[in-house]
Parts: structure tokens; sequence; C-alpha cells
């Protein structure tokens, strides 16, 4: 049974996680079924969109499978471990070098590797029983694993990042919404068919202009200067206005 699931719907991918029965947790085959499919997508240009979802397990990721690949990471020699865990937050990475914008889908609980898949998607909506957790530090690491330290500071600020970073404590849905961290709450049963019409509205966009605004927003977080947010703008909207007047001519 492929432990990711993914299908397309015209422009429209849906990326679902699917082992239910283990909470969507990360083992061996699912981290690499996850590479292929970030590399899949690098270069697709017949998706625009991309939703993502924990499908019908009771929570979206509970992150790494601690009875698999936990104890193999931790049995390694040191080099090992290192790639191991370079080929684990690399899935972050991923999503943001992708083209497509992601919309996270999250219901229940999305832990660790979980927590960080929602933080690297460009768009999260919640279910009303949506709770994060940085919950490395429970586990005897540190709170600062898989981007937590780079996305939460930027999503909610510092001051409560670091809060729920140094206690794994939960993140609550309300909560969430308050701190500016999600877009929607909605019921669960409403959240893929939320995610679709936002879907829809990008995907009826120019694509490009779509990769362009992802790959600005991505840069643009870390930019040292105003006017270096403003070269890369001005650059892009340049590039696009060329594009759709080439292409009128062709038309014409």
């Amino acid at each position: 049974m492929d432990k990711i699931i993914f299908k397309q719907e015209g422009k429209i991918g849906y990326l679902t996680l699917n082992r239910p029965d283990k909470y969507n947790a990360f083992d061996k085959e699912m981290l690499g079924e996850f590479e292929e499919f970030i590399k899949a997508r690098m270069y697709d240009n017949s998706v625009s969109v991309l939703i993502f979802d924990g499908g019908d397990a009771k929570g979206f990721c509970a992150g790494l499978d601690m009875q698999t690949l936990g104890p193999e990471i931790f049995a390694m020699q040191p080099a090992d471990a290192y790639n191991a865990q370079v080929r684990l937050s690399r899935m972050m990475l991923g999503l943001r070098k992708i083209p497509q914008p992601v919309i996270c889908c999250v219901h229940g609980a999305a832990a660790g590797i979980g927590f960080s898949l929602a933080m690297a998607s460009d768009i999260r909506i919640m279910a009303e029983n949506a709770k994060f957790s940085a919950a490395y530090i429970n586990i005897g690491l540190g709170g600062a694993d898989m981007a937590s330290s780079y996305f939460l500071p930027r999503l909610i600020g510092s001051g409560r990042a670091n809060e729920f970073l140094l206690t794994g404590n939960w993140l609550t849905a309300k909560e969430a919404m308050n701190l500016g961290f999600a877009s929607r709450i909605v019921p669960k049963e409403k959240i893929i068919e939320t995610a679709t019409e936002l879907a829809k509205v990008m995907a009826s966009k120019n694509p490009l202009g779509l990769r362009m605004t992802k790959e600005a927003i991505n840069i643009n977080i870390d930019v040292g200067s105003l006017e270096a947010c403003l070269q890369m703008e001005d650059r892009n909207q340049m590039m696009l206005a060329f594009g759709m007047h080439v292409n009128q001519e062709k038309k014409e």
C-alpha cells in the first residue's frame, strides 16, 4: 500500500499521507515516497496548486515513527544518523522549493514532523480539533528541529514561538487562529472543500505568476533590505508582463 497518495484534478493536486493505523508517522518507506513526490513536482507544470492533508488518520501526522525509524536512527553511527536527519529535515525545504503553492489541511494532532510540514506549507486551513506541538523536546531532544525554529517565530512572533518550542506544549486551533498561524478554521468535514475553493481561485491565475509570487515571498522573508525586496518584485513583474505581451503577439 502506498504511504503517500497523490491524485490530480485539472490543475489542482491532492497529496494525502496514508498511514492511518500509525497516525501518519513517518517510517523509511514513507520518507522515500515523500522525497520522490517532491522530486516529481519540482518541474511539473501540469499542477498549479497542491492540497495536502492527513486523510483518514485520527490526526494529520504524529511525526517520526518511534517504533521503527526513530530507533533505527538512534542506533546508527553518527555520520549515518546525520544523513537520516538531513533527509527528514529537507522535506520542509522541498515543500518550499516546489513551485506550487501548498495548502495544508490539518485535523487532529500535528506533532513533530507533522507540525513542521504544516509550517512549511504556504497556507494552513484547520479543523476545529487541530493542535500542534514541537514534540521533539518531549522525547529528550531540542524543540528546535525540522525548521521549527525558522518557521514558528516568523509565523507567530518570537515571544509566543519561544514558549511552544521550549515547552513542547500544544498550540490549539483557537490559539493558532488568534496568533495568525493559520488562514481559516472550519469543521473537519469542510477542510478539503474549503481548500479546493481556495485552490480553484489560485489555479485560475497565471501559473508563472503563482510560482514567482511563492518564490518572492520565500526569499523576501529573509531579505536584507527593502530595496532588495523591490528589485525582486520589479524584475518578476517585468518578466511576467513581457511574457504576456509576447503571448498576445503570437495570438495576433
